[in-house]
Parts: structure tokens; C-alpha cells; sequence
């Protein structure tokens, strides 16, 4: 797969789990060839891994080059004069089409000019591009800024019916469009309702919309204001990973930020950061000084800073969110409610109920004005009656709105490391919960899991892992490696996916293959080759050779193993604690 569009997560493997959702959306995608699919939204609050789900959908959808034809366009916090992004829009349309139909990726994110625009069209006798052109240059010198909008927006439609074809138009962070635009150039008069321009579009079925919002609240009010609110099917996405998926993106992010952990860390990772892939790469990149998380205490150190530090990543952040948005009643009691429905987010509450559990020397008339615009911020969400309010049920909110207002509130600071440490105890007694899921996770992470293993338990035999192994001498590993690499003498590159050197000179090479399907002979020979290679290029190791298939091996591979020492194993045998 290519990644023309640079995602914003960074390394393309930190996108992890979500199978469930891209499931869901992969149905919907191929409906839209049958022009099926209805349009639709993605409601998540910010770092709920929204922005690198749809990038992911674009590149996989430009890297197939098949019957969609994906536009990416992301609205930002920055002012931009209307005419400016009539251009910026049509541009990036243009460039992504072209991009797709010439599989020029570097157009993805450079964008040609007008003209540039216009001579591809007529050297392709592409009528669309010359005339849109034309029209955008000649209604802009008239200061015809709304028909140069309506020629921008309209022109996915109007080229998957002129051409026959099917455009997805992603459009990320859409609640940024209603007061980031201004009809003046002097960027004073915000076009409030441009919105409400989408109006017809997103009914259509040769050029649907998938849209994101990371304010929910804001996003349902333009929604219900300018789309009426059946014409976007709303999506609903959770900031959290099923808890197989969030242990995986530990092992994951412990592998990309080279970050040390233990099998019984990684599990206390994901278990403090509630699988929220965000707090977990937090925690992996902390800027505590004595982080560790190779020990309990280690992990919660470091999971506690990132929710209390004002200069974390992770307070910092939320800080940000949360003050936009308290900051239109960012009174104590719009605090006080806050967190206590956050503590009791299992029924919901009234008014009057709130009045006497907390009480508030306010009327049940001003809590309910606050109930409504604490909902507006996405800090609260409306019940099953016009009166009835229940709190999002959002640990890592709940976790940071408790260290920062609790204080404030009671006079009481709160010991959230007590907290951390008796769920850790509890998890602590369950050592075959935690063999389980590890077993889950081979395949998808096992070279970093064998690493860990080999590291954590530091002197073992070869056959407490691999059979077959013909040295049992037990090993004392001092230095562990993923995907070492070295040249062969003829200077082919040669790469080993897991490497362990003992005190004793000897040192364990293992091949790992994850997928399904059995190992056969070639591959195995293949190993062989660079076994060889690394025999001749460090005369002075004596090399161990293994190899982990998931898929186990064919008989012919098995028996090839067998007769040059080389120890197998299917799965691993994981490390416990005594």
C-alpha cells in the first residue's frame, strides 16, 4: 500500500486495531460503485484517531485505483478570505483527481496551479477543468466570490456524473468551516453559513461525504442548523481500542519509540490508559525524567504525570480542550456538575436532582441553562427527556477533570496513584488473563513480543522457546535487537528479524513469519542464506538459528530445519512471573 497523503499519526504502523470500524466503513465504500451509500459523519472528540481512520481510507482507496476516487480536504483553525478557499478547494480537488487517473502521488499534497489545471485539461481534452477554470478566473476579477464557491464544491459532483465516475469527498474537522471563513479580505466578517452550501451535495450518491468533527456538539448544532440532520448518517467513534487492540498498539508504540517495556508492563500500559491509543503514546513518549515502564511502579509514575503535570503532552492537550470548552461558563459550578456526573456517569440527571445532590445555591433554571451549553461543549450529552443530562463515559476525561477541579471543589486532592496502584493489584493476581492475550497477539506483534520475552526473562535454554534446538547451553542475553541489518561480502543487505547476544559469545537468530499460511522451503532456505552470510560476517559469534511461523511449516520445511539445526517453534512460550 502507498501513503500519498502523509498521514497525521506519522508512522503508518502507529494506526492500529479498529477492525470493527473499518469493517463497517469498507461495507459502505463498496456500496458506493452501486451509489448505495448515504452520506456520512464521524462524531469522536479530538484524539479519537479520526483525522488517521479517514487518511487511512483515502490512501487505501488511491492505492487500489479502483472505482472510487477519494478527495481529501482538511478545514484548519486559520482565517482564510472565501474567494481564497473557492481556489485552495477547487486546487486540491483537481490536483487529487489528477493524481489518481496519472498515479503521480506527489500530487496528493502538491497541488498545481489554475493554469497548470487548465493545460492538463487540454492536453487530456478534459472540457470540465478548461471551462471551471476559466469560470473561476473570470467570477473572481467580478467579485462573484458565491459562484466561484458553488463552481469549487460542486465540481466532485459534477465530474463523477459528467465522467461517469465515483468520488468520495472526505472533508475532516467540517465544524472549522462555519467561523474560520470571511467574506472581507480584511478577514473581519466571518461567513457563518457557508455550511449550509453542502446543502443538496451531500444527498448525493455518485460523489457521497464522509465528514469529521472533533467539537460533537458544535458539529450536531451546524448539522441540525444547514444539513438537516437525517441527510448525514451520524457515526459514532469511540477514543478507546477494544482492549485486544489497545495491548497490541503498546507493543506496537514500544516498538517505534524503542521504548523497553515487559509483558506485565505492557498490560498495566494498556489497563491505566484505558486502551486509549493516544494516552498510551503519551505515556511511551513522556517527558518524565524517571520514567520506566518496565516496573509497576515505573507505569505509574509515568501514567500519573501525563494526567497531572500542567507541561505534559497529555495535560496540556486537554487543557486546551477544556477551556474551550468551559470558557463560556467557566464558573465553579459548571465544574461541580461536570465532575459529579462524570463520578455517577451510570444514570441520568435532572436538574432538580442535581440541585439537591450537590447542593447548588443556583435555581434549577440557571443549571439547566448550564446542562444545555455543557452539552453545546461535549462535556455532557442530553438524556432520554428534554430535562435529563448524563456524563460522557470517558475515563481519560474523567481522570483529568478530576486532577483538575476536584481540589478547587473540595479542598480534597485526590490520590489517583492510589487509585492506579489497586487496579494493578487486581490485574496482578490473573497471570493466565494475561497469557491469553498475548496469545491473541501473535502474529501481529511477535517479533516485539519475543524480544520482550527474551529480554524480560534473560537466561534460558533455546528449548524452553524452539524444539529441535541442538545447543542447550543456558544463555545470559546482555543485548536484544529487532531487525538487525548487515551486508553480505558481495554487499547484498541482509536482515535478521530478532537478535539475542549472550555473555558467552553465542548469539540467537530468529526468522519470524506471522501470517496464516504455512512456512515452506524457499523461505526457510532463504534464512539459511543469511544465517551463512552473518556466520562469515562475524567469524568470532557462535549463531543459534530459529524460526518462529505462526502459520507453522510444511513438511518439507520442518524436515529441511530439522537437518541444519534450526530450532521452530509455532507460538511463544511467554514469560511469568514467579
Amino acid at each position: 500500500m502507498q501513503y500519498p497523503l502523509i498521514e497525521q499519526i506519522g508512522d503508518p504502523d502507529l494506526l492500529v486495531g479498529r477492525e470493527k470500524e473499518f469493517n463497517n466503513f469498507n461495507k459502505w465504500i463498496d456500496n458506493i460503485p452501486k451509489r448505495l451509500s448515504k452520506s456520512r459523519v464521524i462524531l469522536a472528540r479530538r484524539k479519537s484517531g479520526k483525522t488517521a481512520f479517514v487518511q487511512r481510507i483515502f490512501n487505501r482507496l488511491w492505492s487500489e485505483n479502483g472505482a472510487v476516487i477519494p478527495f481529501y480536504f482538511a478545514f484548519t483553525e486559520d482565517k482564510i478570505w472565501y474567494p481564497d478557499l473557492a481556489i485552495k478547494y477547487y486546487r486540491v480537488f483537481a490536483s487529487q483527481y489528477i493524481s489518481f487517473l496519472e498515479r503521480d502521488k506527489k500530487l496528493v499534497k502538491e497541488y498545481l496551479s489554475l493554469d497548470e489545471i487548465k493545460q492538463y485539461g487540454i492536453k487530456n481534452s478534459i472540457k470540465p477543468f478548461i471551462t471551471n477554470i476559466d469560470l473561476l478566473i473570470q467570477d473572481k476579477n467580478s467579485e462573484s466570490y458565491d459562484l466561484m464557491w458553488e463552481n469549487a464544491i460542486s465540481a466532485p459532483d459534477r465530474f463523477a456524473a459528467y465522467f461517469d465516475k465515483r468520488i468520495l469527498v472526505i472533508i475532516d474537522e467540517f465544524q472549522y468551516s462555519s467561523n474560520y471563513v470571511y467574506l472581507d479580505q480584511s478577514k473581519k466578517i466571518q461567513n457563518e453559513t457557508l455550511p449550509g452550501s453542502w446543502h443538496n451535495l451531500v444527498e448525493s450518491k455518485i460523489a457521497p461525504m464522509l465528514v469529521t468533527g472533533s467539537y460533537v456538539g458544535w458539529l450536531i448544532q451546524i448539522m441540525h442548523k444547514y444539513l438537516k440532520a437525517g441527510r448525514l448518517k451520524q457515526i459514532y467513534m469511540s477514543p478507546y481500542l477494544t482492549e485486544d487492540e489497545g495491548l497490541q498498539a503498546v507493543y506496537k508504540y514500544a516498538e517505534v519509540y524503542q521504548e523497553p517495556i515487559t509483558h506485565e508492563s505492557a498490560e498495566q500500559i494498556n489497563k491505566l490508559c484505558m486502551s486509549d491509543p493516544f494516552f498510551i503514546s503519551c505515556v511511551m513518549q513522556s517527558e518524565y525524567e524517571k520514567r520506566d515502564l518496565t516496573t509497576q511502579e515505573g507505569v505509574i509514575d509515568a501514567v500519573n504525570y501525563e494526567i497531572s503535570d500542567r507541561e505534559s503532552e497529555m495535560s496540556r492537550t486537554w487543557g486546551e480542550y477544556i477551556e474551550i470548552t468551559l470558557q463560556r461558563i467557566n464558573d465553579i459550578h459548571a465544574k461541580n456538575i461536570v465532575l459529579f456526573m462524570s463520578k455517577n456517569a451510570d444514570r441520568d440527571w435532572t436538574p432538580k436532582e442535581l440541585k439537591d445532590a450537590l447542593h447548588l445555591e443556583i435555581d434549577t433554571d440557571e443549571i439547566h441553562k448550564r446542562l444545555r451549553i455543557l452539552v453545546q461543549s461535549d462535556l455532557l450529552k442530553e438524556g432520554v427527556s428534554d430535562i435529563d443530562y448524563r456524563a460522557i463515559k470517558d475515563g481519560t476525561l474523567y481522570l483529568i477533570l478530576r486532577n483538575r477541579f476536584e481540589k478547587e471543589i473540595s479542598s480534597f486532592t485526590p490520590d489517583i496513584k492510589k487509585g492506579f496502584n489497586e487496579e494493578l493489584e487486581k490485574l496482578k493476581k490473573d497471570k493466565k488473563y494475561l497469557q491469553g492475550k498475548l496469545n491473541n497477539l501473535l502474529g501481529k506483534v511477535a517479533e516485539f513480543q519475543l524480544m520482550t520475552d527474551f529480554r524480560t526473562r534473560k537466561k534460558f535454554s533455546l528449548s524452553q522457546y524452539f524444539e529441535g534446538v541442538e545447543d542447550l547451553t543456558v544463555l545470559n542475553i546482555i543485548n536484544t535487537m529487532m531487525r538487525f541489518k548487515f551486508q553480505r561480502a558481495d554487499g547484498k543487505d541482509m536482515e535478521i528479524d530478532v537478535i539475542a547476544e549472550s555473555d558467552c559469545g553465542r548469539v540467537v537468530l530468529v526468522e519470524v513469519k506471522k501470517t496464516k499460511e504455512k512456512t515452506g522451503l524457499q523461505i526457510v532456505k532463504d534464512f539459511m542464506e543469511k544465517i551463512d552470510a552473518y556466520k562469515n560476517r562475524f567469524m568470532d559469534k557462535r549463531v543459534l538459528p530459529c524460526f518462529l511461523s505462526v502459520g507453522s511449516f510444511t513438511d518439507e520445511a520442518a524436515h529441511f530445519c530439522k537437518g541444519n539445526g534450526i530450532g521452530t517453534a509455532e507460538m511463544i512460550n511467554y514469560y511469568q512471573q514467579e
